[in-house]
Order: C-alpha cells, then sequence, then structure tokens
C-alpha cells in the first residue's frame, strides 16, 4: 500500500474556489462516470453536463450562477459549498490540487487571520490580481 502525503488544507473551509474555475475538463471516461451516476447514456450526459472548451476538441463542466462567485460548476451545491457528484467527480476535481497544499486555502487563511474573521470569503477580483 503507497504512503499518502500530508494534506495541509481543508475544503471545508473553503467556498470551493476550484469548482468556480471556468474550464474544468472531462474526458469520456469522466462523461461515462457521470452517465452511470444519473443512469443516462454517455451521449446525453455528455449534452447535458458538458460543453465544448475553448481548446478545440476539449468538453469542460458547465457551470450555473454563484452567489459568491459569478459562476460555478454546475454539480456544486450552494449551500453546503459541497460537491454533489462527489464519489463521480471527473478526473481533474480528483486530482487538485495536485500538491499537498492549495493555494487558494493558504490565502483564504492567511486573511481570515489578518481580518478576525473566520467567515471571510475571498471572491473573484482575486483572479483579477
Amino acid at each position: 500500500m503507497a504512503a499518502s502525503l500530508p494534506v495541509f488544507y481543508s475544503c471545508l473551509k473553503c467556498p470551493a474556489y476550484c469548482c468556480t474555475y471556468p474550464q474544468i475538463p472531462v474526458e469520456k471516461r469522466d462523461i461515462r462516470r457521470l452517465a452511470k451516476r444519473f443512469g443516462i447514456s454517455e451521449e446525453k450526459a455528455r449534452k447535458k453536463f458538458t460543453k465544448k472548451g475553448e481548446e478545440r476538441g476539449t468538453r469542460v463542466l458547465r457551470h450555473r450562477e454563484d452567489a459568491i462567485f459569478d459562476s460555478a460548476c454546475m454539480f456544486l451545491d450552494p449551500d453546503s459549498r459541497g460537491c454533489t457528484i462527489y464519489e463521480h467527480r471527473p478526473t481533474p476535481c480528483r486530482e487538485y490540487p495536485g500538491t499537498v497544499r492549495c493555494g487558494y486555502y493558504d490565502f483564504l487563511a492567511s486573511e481570515r487571520t489578518r481580518q478576525e474573521d473566520d467567515d471571510l470569503v475571498i471572491t473573484a477580483w482575486v483572479a483579477d490580481l
């Protein structure tokens, strides 16, 4: 059994910033997983849950309006800020952030400490920095 690395962030203390990336790519195996989850054909899942990505031949998850950020993945629960398809989430979501630290979580934790506000949420303006 492979040893797991320590993780220095908690997704439960984040407003799901990674779910607001405008392009969350999916592959055929991810679409297959979604189709199985919802009991529909792969073609129907592709049309219902994805759209054309900016790069030729790519598919990305669809978004919906979001109260904290402008938009978010359609599978993000707006109240709990948790993934509604967690066991069936696409590969990029499974692999995020790919390191033992999450930059947004570190930034958010630092700002919450500085401003003495455990509920502070840094929203879309971060992308403009």
